[in-house]
């Protein structure tokens, strides 16, 4: 078995509204020195040796993020 991550963030060009509103509490909570955020989605998979890391590539890519608006990357698993 081994734990694959799938990380996805909004692409740099779309407008992320939940980041600016974490960037606007900051300042109401007294935190000064954060310029921007951006929030984003973390998937943890556990798989069998059978998963290949392409398979992992069309999960990521058709079904955890929205390729027009979201970037995403797979950590855990290498391309043999």
């Amino acid at each position: 078995m081994a734990r694959v991550v799938v990380n996805v963030m909004p692409k740099a060009e779309i407008l992320d509204p939940q980041g600016q509103a974490v960037v606007r509490a900051l300042g109401r909570i007294g935190v000064s020195g954060v310029s921007d955020v951006r929030q984003g989605k973390r998937f943890e998979l556990e798989v069998d040796d059978s998963v290949t890391a392409e398979d992992m590539e069309k999960v990521a890519a058709t079904l955890l993020a929205n390729t027009v608006i979201e970037d995403y990357e797979v950590v855990g698993l290498e391309v043999k």
